[in-house]
């Protein structure tokens, strides 16, 4: 459903095989999340759009300004991701939705759905095992930032063996 725009993303992203694992391991994250949760088609298709395009601002932040910290990806991401979708066809429906998601997937505070509470969830999942987090830093993001009952059952069985 969502190869097309798997494929724009990984071309932009062209030579940069970490940045495609990464929004590849975020999109199917995101999904399984998705699913455990039972959202709605729509919410579906938004939170897919924002797990692919998520990090879709670091590139132009390192261009323009040496640096792809969540700032930077949150102010650059939103409207590279909507000429994408626009280019890719198809989301003109959730476009603005996954575009507000985009521009907040590195702020845990006011959480303001369980679409952005997913995409937030899926990308700590990734970036927590890819940055070789402590266990104590995934136990504060489990306590401070995990909210859903899939997500957490996720952060478990990777991090700790339990569920």
């Amino acid at each position: 459903m969502h190869e097309k725009l798997l494929t724009a993303a990984i071309k932009y992203n062209s030579g940069d095989p970490k940045r495609i694992q990464h929004l590849i391991k975020v999109y199917q994250f995101a999904l399984l999340i998705a699913d455990g949760e039972n959202l709605s088609e729509r919410e579906k298709k938004t939170l897919a759009a924002a797990a692919i395009l998520h990090d879709i601002g670091i590139r132009e932040g390192e261009r323009l300004y040496g640096r792809c910290d969540g700032e930077i990806q949150q102010r650059l991401g939103p409207d590279i991701a909507l000429e994408i979708m626009s280019d890719v066809g198809g989301y003109e429906d959730v476009a603005k939705r996954a575009s507000q998601l985009i521009g907040r997937h590195h702020t845990y505070t006011d959480i303001d759905g369980a679409d952005c509470q997913i995409l937030i969830e899926a990308d700590l999942l990734v970036n927590l095992y890819e940055d070789g987090c402590s266990e104590q830093a995934v136990i504060s993001a489990r306590d401070k930032i995990f909210r859903t009952k899939t997500g957490l059952e996720l952060l478990s069985v990777m991090f700790f063996k339990e569920v």
